[in-house]
This record gives structure tokens, C-alpha cells and sequence, in this order.
């Protein structure tokens, strides 16, 4: 606080020995009598500061002829503002709501020695005395006097007496707390404590704490002044059949899978703003730009709940390669954000339970929160050394990736070419569950590795992990083993460049019979000895039987009902 005249250094002084905000207006520069109101929208008020600020409905004022002359418990105006010529002074002392100063303050984003005081609650009984206190010392040290007259509105409120236990911070803290002690406590804190012996304390706190309201609080209080030292540490005894639940059990799965297959787990700020959607490359109409906006958020740069975990794991993966990180690969698994009906939740009561209309009426207004699992990766999918070159991640390494983690949880992921941002056109994979698209996986595009500041060819992934759970085997059965010997045969398809791999596998599934054991694709070609528009893939079929060896020609047999059946489907031509 800075020095500026007798009559303000007065007003501040008494405000630091009594903890009441003083004011004091230019008696001369007043135009008739002081009223307190609520402001009307739209009106303007210059406050000391010499900022003009536009007023609400919720705002106190205080008023003279003239308009608006302070905003009530924050801060004065400026109209009336004492000055090095001030030689009359109006001397105001008032106790004012400190919900409403705190209101106040937050929305004029005013922060003042008297604004502090007032908003955390201040003594209401003082009034008159931090006044007088005011006027004494103008008198002392400013040759002034004192006009008799004193203008007093309204009275402090009367002490709340509450009514508690005696015991009850005993058995809270679990110490030996005898109710003398207790009584005494409280008396030092200034309560006037009634009703000792007859294990019901009546306990009326001193008007300097507004904070005492309940008997939590008196608890809170004694148990405060007793020492939190002092109380025991107890370990809750664990009731028998309980752990964690399937859901649990399986996002533990989730993690432990993604580490495993290389990646690290981060965790990133859910909010979101239009220049990440930007970023991704989202077109205007894409369903993730439909967000849900915090009436609260701590950046007006992201002021919206995210739809999709990429923007934070891209930032992230950026800042590690700035830090030299030359590959790197993160993921995490948490909730996203899609807005509902847009309804407003009711405010329930809280002295009853909820009927069930009004629990249904809530949890409509609550916005779906799914679990997501992102991936990202850049760099080096492994690493070059003595036993040769290494080779940079591909988009096949976040199909591969997410394909992990589905294949732990016992679901089987199907995948499909697909053209969605913030991905490659060519090379973006769409995950399917039964027929439904989960997520996307591939090379993310160009622009959005430059818009985020990573190296180009990076890849992500990004599937809807409750989607997977809830197709999930808890518990999966050990495989069977033949003990029959395989029979492997070789097969290289043509294709068109437009044909899926995972096509061509499901139809060859679909035609080898219940002898194929497994297919892997190996090889994929294209040059002068495929046809332009086309590729040549290659897959190892293995065919076993469970109870006998397998006749001759039986895995021949297999193997082209696999091939015609691919060609049916796919247009395939075995070279």
C-alpha cells in the first residue's frame, strides 16, 4: 500500500490493527445522502484505479445524487476520491456480504487490501469502533475535529450458537480428548462454550470467525489446536472378497500391453482449443470439433473439454524430441469428452436422496466420457547397430500396436484403408469390432507433423477403448496344441493396389477350412513383373489337423479352396 495522504494512510493503518476495511469520501465533493443498492446493468463506475468498469445486476453500489459513487467493500470511486486538498472527510465503516465481495472481485478481476478482508468475512461487531479509531487519530495528528453527529444503519447479526457432542472429537481423531479439554479449546479460540457435564456442548462462536458454522467445524477445531501430530495412524481393515473389477482388471491389461510392445505411458490436460482441431487438419463438419466448453477453464487458449487424446500426446511427443529425444513413442488411456443434449444438470437437494426421475434427469445431463487409448510414435522402430540397419516406424507399427493390445484383451480388430485427419489418405488403417469402426491408426499427415513440430512420417493411433472392453474375454482359455506334424504351403496373390491385405487374408481364412492353423502375410511386391496398379502378396499358409496327420494332398486341396475363394472376393490371381 502506498503512501499518499494523512486521511488514506489513517484509513489503511486502522484497517492493518483491526482487520476492518475503512473508506473515506471528500465530504465537499458528496452531493447529498449516501444510499447502498444493487447496480443496474450497463451503468459505469471509474474506480480509484482509474479503470471505468460496466456494472451488473449482482454488483453493490454505493450511490449519492450524483450516481454511483464506489463499488461497495472493493473499492471507491473516483468522484469522490480523497486529495492532497480534502478537508472534510466522511468516515464510512460497513460490514458487507463476503460471498458478494468475492463475486464481485473475481468478475472485475479487482484484487484490493479491503476487497481480500471483506470476501474471507470480517468482524461485523467493530464497526463503530474502527470508525472511531479512524477519527482519533485524524484528530491526534491532523489538527481536525470531530462532528458529533454519527449515522448507524442496521446491527451486526446475532451469534449462531451450535450444538455438538462433547465426544465427538474424541471419537473422530480416535484420541483421548476429555471435555474439559475440549472446553477449553474452544474458550481459547474465543466460543463461549455452555452446557459442560451434560455431553452436549452449546458453543457460540466469536463474530472474528465466520468460518465456525457446524460441529465439524468446532471439531475440526479442536482437533487442530490438539495436534494433528498426535493422532494415530490406523490402517482400515480390508473387507474379505473384494479387488479390483473386470473393467479394472483390464485397463491394467491395456497399459501393461502398450509398455510392453514399446511405448510410454503420459498423461496430458483434457482441454482442448480450436487451434489444436486446426492443427489435426479437422475438416469444419467433423464430429470431434463439437466440444464441450468450460464456463471456468484455466486457458481461454484451450477452454474446451477434448474429443480426441491426439492434440496432448502430439504436443508431448514433440517436446521430448525438442529435448533430443531422437525416437520416441508414448501413449495414454483416458476418458474424452462428448457433449450430450447440451440439457443443464438439476441442482438437487441435498437434506433427501434423489427420486429416480430426478437421478435419471442428472445422469442425462452428463456427457458420454468414453476411454480412449492414443498412441504416437517417431523415429526409430529399432535401432541401428553392429547387427545392421535399423528402420523408422511405419504406419503399420501403430496397426500393429493397438492390434496388441485388442489381441490381449481376446478381441479380434479387422482392418480396412480409410481417409480420415488427421492421418496420411494412404496410409491411415480404419479398426473395426464386429463390423464397427473403433479407431484409426496410420501415418499422420504431413502438415499436422509440421503444425506440432515433429518429424514427418510419425504415426498415431486412436481407438475407443470401452468399445474393446466390453467385447473383452476376461478370462481367456489356454490354446490347444496338436501334436501332429504341420504342413505349410506358400501362396502369392495379385491384387489390385486398392485391395486391402486384411481382405485378402479374411477371404483366404474364409476358404482354407477348419484345417488352416494360422496365415501370416511375409512379402508384398510391386515391379516389372506385376501388372502397373497392382502388388504381389505373399502368405504362409499352415495347415494342421488335431487328431491325425493330414493325408496327402489334403493341405493342397486346402490351400486352392483358400486361393479361389480370394479370388472370388478380392479379384485375386495366384502368380
Amino acid at each position: 500500500m502506498r503512501p499518499i495522504s494523512l486521511a488514506v494512510d489513517v484509513t489503511n493503518y486502522v484497517m492493518l490493527e483491526t482487520g476492518r476495511p475503512i473508506h473515506g469520501y471528500d465530504l465537499d465533493k458528496l452531493q447529498g445522502p449516501i444510499v447502498v443498492r444493487r447496480a443496474r446493468d450497463g451503468e459505469r463506475l471509474t474506480t480509484l484505479d482509474g479503470t471505468e468498469r460496466t456494472l451488473t445486476g449482482e454488483d453493490l453500489v454505493v450511490t449519492d445524487d450524483s450516481g454511483i459513487i464506489g463499488l461497495g467493500g472493493v473499492m471507491g470511486g473516483e468522484t469522490t476520491e480523497m486529495s492532497e486538498t480534502t478537508t472534510r472527510i466522511l468516515v464510512e465503516s460497513a460490514h458487507w456480504d463476503a460471498v458478494a465481495m468475492f463475486r464481485t472481485g473475481k468478475r472485475h478481476r479487482i484484487t484490493s487490501e479491503a476487497g481480500r478482508r471483506n470476501e474471507r468475512g470480517v468482524d461485523p461487531t467493530i464497526c463503530a469502533a474502527a470508525a472511531d479509531r479512524v477519527v482519533e487519530l485524524l484528530t491526534t495528528y491532523g489538527g481536525g475535529t470531530a462532528d458529533p453527529g454519527v449515522t448507524e444503519v442496521g446491527a451486526a447479526p446475532a451469534p449462531a450458537s451450535i450444538r455438538v457432542a462433547a465426544d465427538r472429537a474424541a471419537r473422530v481423531a480416535g484420541l483421548d480428548i476429555a471435555e474439559e479439554r475440549v472446553v477449553k479449546t474452544l474458550q481459547a479460540v474465543g466460543c463461549t462454550v455452555t452446557g459442560a457435564g451434560t455431553g452436549t456442548l452449546e458453543v457460540v462462536p466469536p463474530p472474528w470467525r465466520p468460518d465456525l458454522t457446524d460441529p465439524q467445524d468446532t471439531t475440526e477445531e479442536v482437533i487442530r489446536l490438539v495436534g494433528y501430530d498426535t493422532i494415530p495412524s490406523v490402517l482400515p481393515a480390508a473387507p474379505a472378497g473384494r479387488g479390483l473389477t473386470r473393467e479394472q482388471q483390464l485397463r491394467r491389461r491395456i497399459g501393461r500391453t502398450a509398455a510392453a510392445v514399446g511405448y510410454v505411458e503420459v498423461v496430458s490436460f483434457p482441454f482442448v482449443g480450436e487451434a489444436d482441431l486446426d492443427a489435426l487438419g479437422l475438416p469444419a463438419d467433423d464430429a470431434r470439433r463439437t466440444t464441450l466448453r468450460l464456463s471456468n477453464p484455466l486457458s481461454s487458449e484451450a477452454p474446451s473439454m477434448t474429443t480426441t487424446l491426439l492434440p496432448g500426446l502430439l504436443r508431448s511427443a514433440a517436446r521430448n524430441v525438442g529435448h533430443g529425444s531422437g525416437s520416441v513413442a508414448l501413449f495414454e488411456a483416458a476418458t474424452v469428452t462428448l457433449p450430450g443434449s447440451g440439457e443443464a444438470a438439476p441442482i438437487l437437494p441435498v437434506d433427501r436422496r434423489p427420486t429416480e426421475a430426478e437421478f435419471a434427469a442428472l445422469t442425462g445431463a452428463l456427457p458420454d466420457q468414453p476411454l480412449h487409448l492414443g498412441l504416437v510414435a517417431t523415429g526409430e522402430a529399432e535401432a541401428a547397430g553392429w547387427w545392421g540397419a535399423g528402420r523408422p516406424v511405419a504406419w503399420s507399427d501403430a496397426v500393429h500396436a493397438v492390434r496388441s493390445v485388442a489381441d490381449a484383451l481376446g478381441v479380434d480388430l479387422t482392418v480396412e484403408a480409410a481417409a480420415v485427419a488427421p492421418w496420411h489418405p494412404g496410409r491411415c488403417a480404419a479398426l473395426l469390432l464386429e463390423g464397427r469402426v473403433v479407431g484409426h491408426a496410420g501415418e499422420l499427415h504431413p502438415r499436422v507433423c509440421a503444425a506440432f513440430g515433429l518429424p514427418a512420417r510419425s504415426v498415431a493411433a486412436e481407438v475407443d477403448v470401452d468399445a474393446l472392453i466390453g467385447a473383452a474375454v476376461h478370462l481367456r482359455p489356454a490354446p490347444l496344441f496338436s501334436a501332429y506334424p504341420v504342413a505349410k504351403e506358400d501362396v502369392a496373390l495379385v491384387v489390385a493396389d486398392d485391395v486391402p491385405a486384411a481382405s485378402v487374408e479374411a477371404a483366404l481364412r474364409e476358404g482354407a477350412g477348419e484345417l488352416l492353423e494360422s496365415v501370416r502375410l511375409f512379402d508384398v511386391y510391386t515391379g516389372d513383373q506385376v501388372a502397373g496398379g497392382h502388388k504381389s502378396l505373399a502368405y504362409a499358409l499352415r495347415f494342421r489337423a488335431a487328431d491325425r496327420t493330414l493325408a496327402e494332398g489334403e493341405a493342397a486341396r486346402a490351400r486352392d479352396a483358400a486361393v479361389a475363394r480370394a479370388g472370388e472376393l478380392t479379384g485375386a490371381v495366384q502368380r
